[in-house]
């Protein structure tokens, strides 16, 4: 992957020899990729040695993300954030740094002096110790 822009967001292998590698990109994966970077990883390997079962697959829409890389491909996008507590907040993410994430969104809110909610424009920051997980957010609506 050196030279490109892909990079790895995770590689498990089982005990039965199943390597899982998900991958992802500053711009976009597509299938073509996938396949070209399986077949140069299966050249690098005698199955005759030692059989292995390989898959080389994109990391999706919807799946958790994993690393910092692939949060600031998302900026200015829509995420789903699930905090720690439980809280879950659609968004757009604004801003990542090593420590967390900044998020807006609208949230109806009383204030002092209106009979009902108004939907007001609110900005929060979130350490990474505070999310259980976020994901990439697609509004069919």
């Amino acid at each position: 992957m050196e030279g490109t822009d892909l990079f790895t967001v995770s590689c498990k292998c089982s005990p039965m020899n199943e390597v899982e590698l998900l991958i992802d990109s500053d711009t976009s994966v597509t299938i073509e990729r996938c396949a070209e970077l399986s077949r140069k990883i299966e050249a690098e390997f005698d199955r005759d040695q030692e059989d292995f079962s390989l898959m080389v697959a994109s990391a999706g829409i919807g799946t958790e993300l994993q690393n910092i890389r692939q949060y600031r491909k998302l900026i200015g996008s829509s995420v789903e954030v699930l905090l720690l507590n439980g809280i879950k907040i659609l968004a757009q993410l604004d801003e990542v740094t090593d420590q967390g994430i900044t998020i807006s969104y609208k949230e109806k809110q009383a204030i002092e002096g209106k009979k009902r909610k108004v939907e007001v424009n609110v900005v929060r920051t979130y350490s990474f110790d505070e999310i259980k997980y976020t994901k990439e957010y697609l509004d069919f609506k």
